[in-house]
């Protein structure tokens, strides 16, 4: 007789593990919470490449002590396209099923899009569609939110536009700074994009014009801490 534990061996053995390239331009604690999650046997994927605009991001850095392919591409003298397209192949040469915006700060052309739509997924660090852009945090304790977030999405031909796959929320507090909001948002991008790339791994998401639609399935509100004052959504 089989047990729930054994169906539910079975079941995660079924998954095959994703390849994931993360694109990142800076520190890479984004990039981070990936690696955590795979060694923590949350995410059935496994990290191939880490490419980054920046010779100097500590993304990179961060990839190699854990025995991570990393690449710097050099963006001077190349049009967007041009660059977009040494994206792709080296994206196709690691076999990459999924690409992540891990704090990447480059615009993607629309040939670039349109190639890997669906299969390239940013985190923003607000609640979109509100304060879109690079100050997302900053843009929203200034306009005087009582609520403000994270946002993961499949990236579109526009800037933080693309279909919203999961959002969570976060008070903001009367005695907030941009450094205080900032740190306790990034706590959230910490699990939530994690938990984005896993519902992408088990085949739960699905396009449906500006909405995407998750199967249900498995929790990580057993798994993970959960965070005060920070509302998740069902789909967690």
């Amino acid at each position: 007789m089989m047990t729930d534990s054994t169906n539910t061996k079975k079941e995660q053995q079924k998954i095959k593990k994703i390849r994931i390239g993360v694109l990142a331009s800076g520190s890479g604690t984004d990039l981070q919470s990936i690696i955590d999650a795979i060694d923590d046997e949350l995410l059935d994927g496994t990290l191939v490449i880490v490419l980054s605009d920046n010779k100097h991001s500590y993304a990179l850095k961060r990839a190699e002590n854990h025995n991570i392919e990393t690449m710097f591409l050099d963006p001077k003298k190349k049009n967007r396209i041009t660059y977009d397209k040494e994206i792709t192949g080296i994206m196709q040469e690691y076999q990459v099923d999924l690409i992540i915006g891990a704090g990447y700060m480059r615009l993607f052309s629309k040939e670039f899009v349109d190639y890997w739509f669906g299969r390239l997924i940013n985190i923003h660090p607000a609640l979109l569609p509100s304060f879109k852009g690079i100050h997302g945090q900053s843009d929203a304790l200034d306009y005087g939110v009582k609520i403000t977030g994270c946002t993961t999405h499949f990236i579109d031909d526009q800037i933080d536009h693309g279909p919203i796959i999961l959002q969570a929320a976060v008070k903001v507090k009367e005695t907030d700074t941009v450094d205080s909001l900032k740190e306790r948002i990034l706590k959230v991008e910490h699990q939530t994009l994690p938990r984005t790339i896993q519902l992408f791994a088990e085949n739960r998401l699905h396009i449906k014009g500006r909405r995407v639609q998750i199967d249900p399935g498995s929790s990580w509100k057993q798994k993970i801490d959960i965070l005060p004052d920070v509302l998740y959504p069902d789909a967690f």
